[in-house]
């Protein structure tokens, strides 16, 4: 028999890499196109507006189905779903990296999406099986977690600039592939197996009114700084939207299986913990999305300068999640980290809106991108914890849907938002330094003032936990 329901100590941490593995990868698929959109545009037919929906197909379906994918996971088994979310992954690849015209292209980022949405939660919960019932094992094993996060958006540019150049823009996408076949393979024989927790039935007309209403809101907002703020077109798409997930909330309400039990968000902290990654979500993408394009448009810099650039932010938020991030929380507690996080956050941010036209790495980029990595280094794995832990053990998988889609629906909201105060302050005018780094500085203190919001909402809605120091685990015979 392959699956470890008792997994020895060593089998544990290779099946932690196996499951940090699928963070990296399904991160990784948000910034890995970057570099390669203007090719693909050319050769597909893409209209400048229709190419943004290259990344937000992914993202869109992604955020919409995570809670699915978590209820899914409560239901069948975590490593079911983990295996078949890697084999939707691959073939939306395939159908993306094969694709001959915009339809399917689009199709193939949709089911990445999909794929993304199964293997996300269920790699939290497996997470939780594995090391859920040692604090100290847990902090650890929620650290190397989060750490490939921003290991795989960095990997991603460079990937993606390296593949492009030098062998072409299909493989982006191909690329996933012989990761997909790994771990396929490797699941069985890593991650602990077993039936689903829950009981009950599958909430399809719920998971579908929350996918459309997120893609219509982001839709919505993308679109106003083309068609206006005040055109009707904006505001039909923003009331729909808003239709679809007040209606999502009322069929949660009265359903006798829902997809999401709104009881959960009366557990203690869960609700609080999830707006708070809902906020650092909100603020930390639009910085990394903006200061790629800072250092391109303004700084001059090509693909692969402007990935390096990335590598001290990412070194820093590594080290500070898996080394001082579990340690102050064993001294500390989650609320403080994650309010002085969010602080630091927000202080970065506030120092990278002082971006000039003719500045550099050293001055105008460096130093702030730092404080706002640590920012995030600390305030990500308290609020991913509490938000995981405060559910019960047969709604881990929705918990996990839960903290994940509000991260990254945050991300594509704040994206969004980011991006239309950028373009009403000139991110838009091509080639005109001065008014690209307006817009970039104007998208930077919306981002502040998002991390600032969530520093005040944490400490306000946040209970503080007393932790003891925990004492190391003896490893499994």
């Amino acid at each position: 028999m392959n699956s470890i329901d008792n997994p020895t100590s060593t089998r544990k941490w290779l099946a932690l890499g196996l499951i940090a593995l699928a963070q990296f990868m399904v991160i990784m698929d948000t910034s890995i196109i970057g570099v390669a959109l203007p090719r693909m545009g050319e050769d597909l037919g893409f209209t400048q507006e229709n190419l943004t929906w290259v990344f937000n197909a992914y993202v869109v379906v992604f955020g919409g189905l995570l809670l699915l994918g978590g209820r899914l996971s409560d239901l069948f088994g975590a490593r079911r779903m983990f295996g078949l979310g890697w084999v939707i992954l691959l073939t939306g690849s395939a159908v993306a990296g094969a694709a001959g015209n915009v339809a399917v292209e689009l199709t193939g980022r949709a089911v990445q999406g999909v794929g993304a949405a199964l293997i996300a939660p269920a790699a939290l919960t497996l997470l939780m099986m594995l090391f859920g019932q040692t604090p100290r094992e847990l902090t650890r094993a929620l650290a190397v977690y989060g750490a490939a996060a921003p290991a795989g958006g960095t990997a991603g540019v460079f990937l993606g600039g390296l593949l492009t150049e030098y062998a072409s823009w299909p493989w982006v996408f191909y690329i996933n592939i012989p990761i997909a076949v790994l771990a396929l393979v490797a699941g069985p024989a890593l991650l602990p197996g077993g039936r689903g927790v829950a009981t009950g039935g599958v909430d399809l007309i719920g998971a579908l009114t929350a996918t459309l209403g997120i893609g219509a809101a982001v839709y919505g907002i993308v679109r106003a700084p083309e068609v206006g703020w005040g055109d009707p077109r904006t505001w039909g798409v923003l009331a729909a939207a808003a239709v679809l997930l007040a209606g999502f909330v009322v069929i949660q309400a009265k359903r006798r299986e829902p997809l999401v039990r709104l009881a959960i968000f009366r557990t203690p902290n869960l609700g609080a913990a999830n707006l708070a990654q809902f906020l650092l979500g909100a603020a930390w993408i639009p910085m990394w999305f903006f200061l790629n394009l800072y250092l391109q448009q303004v700084l001059g810099y090509s693909a692969f300068p402007s990935g390096a650039a990335l590598i001290p932010m990412t070194a820093l938020i590594m080290i500070g999640m898996i080394v001082l991030a579990p340690r102050l929380i064993g001294r500390f507690g989650p609320k403080p980290l994650v309010v002085a996080g969010l602080l630091l956050l927000a202080a970065g941010l506030g120092w990278l809106s002082l971006v000039r036209p003719d500045g550099n790495f050293w001055v105008d980029v460096l130093p702030a991108s730092l404080v706002s990595a640590l920012g995030m280094a600390l305030a990500f794995i308290p609020s991913l914890g509490t938000a995981i832990s405060s559910a019960r053990p047969e709604e881990g998988g929705l918990a996990s849907g839960i903290v994940n889609t509000s991260y990254q629906v945050g991300s594509a909201l704040g994206l969004a938002a980011a991006t239309a105060i950028a373009a009403v302050a000139g991110a838009g005018a091509l080639g005109d330094r001065v008014a690209l780094t307006d817009g970039f500085s104007a998208a930077f203190v919306a981002a502040a003032v998002i991390a600032l919001a969530g520093a005040v909402l944490a400490q306000v809605t946040l209970r503080s936990a007393v932790t003891e120091p925990q004492a190391d685990p003896v490893p499994a015979r």
